[in-house]
This record gives structure tokens, sequence and C-alpha cells, in this order.
């Protein structure tokens, strides 16, 4: 406690710890997918709906395998962009894209439309979903091309 002539003193950290924590004491943040510096040099973060874009871009780009610690994450696109253009194919990549970001991602998004495209080497993606944190509604397109 203070007096009127005494000096002002921080808080214990053990009184700042037993405190909860609340979103403008400890605003979240979350690093830009792909790792990147900022205007300022810092590490370069995101906004929730940034967020889970670039999280849906890492599962639609991850081949099944490439985790280590989670080898059966992602959905492997970029495997199939050599495969023959067949309307078996864009539906077995749309049910594989489908599964995967309900599997990985259903506790974020809502998938309202999707629509997978292969031709010419590149694999494209429309998205459309929801954000349910945000309630935010997006329309994205992941392209990926193949390694040359």
């Amino acid at each position: 406690m203070t007096t009127p002539n005494s000096p002002i003193t921080s808080p214990s950290p053990r009184s700042l710890a037993s405190r909860p924590m609340s979103p403008r004491t400890h605003p979240r943040t979350d690093i830009a997918f792909p790792f990147r510096p900022d205007r300022r040099g810092r590490t370069a973060h995101a906004t929730p709906d940034e967020h889970v874009h670039d999280l849906i871009e890492q599962l639609l780009f991850t081949s099944p395998g490439e985790r280590v610690m989670r080898p059966d994450f992602g959905c492997g696109l970029l495997d199939l962009v050599f495969a023959p253009n067949s309307p078996e194919l864009i539906n077995t990549l749309e049910l594989s894209v489908q599964a995967s970001l309900q599997r990985w991602l259903g506790d974020l998004i809502d998938v309202e439309a999707l629509d997978v495209i292969s031709e010419d080497h590149v694999v494209r993606v429309h998205l459309a979903y929801v954000v349910r944190a945000t309630g935010a509604r997006r329309e994205d397109v992941f392209e990926g091309r193949a390694a040359a």
C-alpha cells in the first residue's frame, strides 16, 4: 500500500499472476504465413481471419507424410498436378479437400462452397467459408503450381 509521500511501486509478479488476463491486456497475435518480417523488421503478424486463411493454405499444400510429427496432416493436392485430368480426379480432389478441412479445421471454419480446378499443371481451390470465431464470410482462391 502506498501513502501520499511514498514512492509508487509496481505490483508484485505474484499479484499479477493471480489476475486473469483479458483481451485488452494480452491481445491474441498469430504469426503470419509464410514467415516474414514486417515493415519494422519484426515478425509479421496476422489478424484472426488472415490466420485462418494461412492455416487453410498450409493444409491444402502440405502432402501427407511431409510433417514428421503429424504424418496424416495435409491434402496432397500438388501430388496430383500431373495426373491426367478427369471428372473422377476432380471429384476425388474435392472429397479429399473437404475431408481434410473438416478434420483439421472443422472447429475454425464452416465450408459453404468448394470447387477444385486442375489444369495446365496448376491446381486452384475456390473456397467459400465462414470463420466461426468472427462470423466473417470469406471467398478465397488458393493456387498451387507444380515445382519446375
